[in-house]
């Protein structure tokens, strides 16, 4: 058994040559990648890394770069291993073909890559990503799954992970494996038993990425509170009391957002010779009566009503 530590500072190197190593080291340390940089010629990183064999802990710097597992990576490059993300500067935007949410410092994610997905991260960014082998947390989990490390049981893992970081070079391969087996046991506690909602002080954050999704998925005439918790790595009771704090429903956020869609569409000029039916079912009502009734409710007048209007301002 061993253990080693490896740093790389893309600094050490020319401007042209920062994005290739980056891109090497990363993809020699997890699974294949490709790798964009907005600013190539302005890049930087850093990255730490500790390595057993079993498990991985990359401490990593760097400017903006977004990460994509395309399908023919994942067919040329199979990899079941989870990773525990724990952002400590910077946000994350990560998408799946279900899922789609956002990663803040506050907030750990057990991620797999096992399918297609892609990892934006946006400006400078610092965080910590722990590669945990399948066999120890045996699932299944949801591509993406989120939880508060702020307080409680979270923030044991967040803080264990920092320490093993900064311990980096007082430990041997046996304790490195056996603080991992921790963290992966306290982990799986805190996956399998979350149903708290995020600290009160990101659920602004948590209400935006909730709403973000209905509306990316607005079309869908399924959509409501389970798919919608599904899609953004939450549990159904946690995304209920995010929207409590805000005092709304996932039905009743999922209609308004369906009759304001509906209704900028009757408005826009681009949409003016869209037929109002195909509006509605666009916006995701099983059928125009229902589109209209809903429509009057909330607005008080018919969906024709607010298109003549609106090609009368325009006349």
């Amino acid at each position: 058994m061993s253990y080693s530590v490896t740093a790389t500072a893309t600094d050490d190197y020319a401007p042209h040559e920062r994005v290739e190593l980056w891109r090497e080291r990363t993809n020699a340390y997890q699974s294949a990648l490709d790798i964009q940089c907005p600013s190539p010629g302005d890049f930087h990183g850093r990255m730490i890394r500790q390595y057993s064999g079993d498990y991985q802990l990359v401490s990593y710097w760097s400017t903006e770069t977004h990460y994509l597992r395309t399908p023919d990576l994942v067919r040329r490059e199979p990899d079941e291993n989870y990773r525990l993300l724990i952002p400590l500067y910077g946000v994350t935007g990560l998408v799946t073909d279900r899922s789609e949410a956002t990663v803040r410092p506050g907030t750990g994610a057990l991620l797999s890559i096992a399918q297609p997905c892609r990892f934006t991260q946006s400006g400078p960014h610092r965080a910590a990503l722990l590669t945990i082998p399948a066999r120890e947390v045996p699932g299944p989990y949801p591509a993406a799954c989120f939880f508060d490390v702020s307080k409680g049981l979270g923030r044991i893992v967040g803080t264990m992970i920092g320490l093993l970081r900064d311990e980096r070079d007082e430990l041997t391969a046996a304790q490195f494996d056996a603080a991992c087996d921790r963290i992966t046991e306290l982990l799986r506690l805190l996956i399998e038993g979350a149903e708290q909602p995020p600290a009160a002080g990101r659920l602004a954050d948590v209400e935006a990425d909730i709403r973000r999704y209905v509306r990316r998925n607005i079309a869908d005439p399924d959509l409501n509170g389970s798919s919608v918790a599904r899609g953004i790595g939450w549990s159904l009771r946690q995304v209920q009391l995010a929207l409590q704090q805000a005092g709304t429903t996932p039905r009743e956020l999922i209609r308004e957002e369906r009759l304001r869609l509906a209704r900028e569409r009757l408005r826009d000029q681009r949409h003016r010779h869209v037929p109002i039916t195909d509006i509605g079912h666009a916006t995701g009502f099983p059928s125009s009566s229902a589109f209209s009734a809903a429509y009057r409710r909330r607005f008080g007048e018919t969906p024709r009503d607010t298109r003549r209007r609106a090609l009368d301002d325009t006349a």
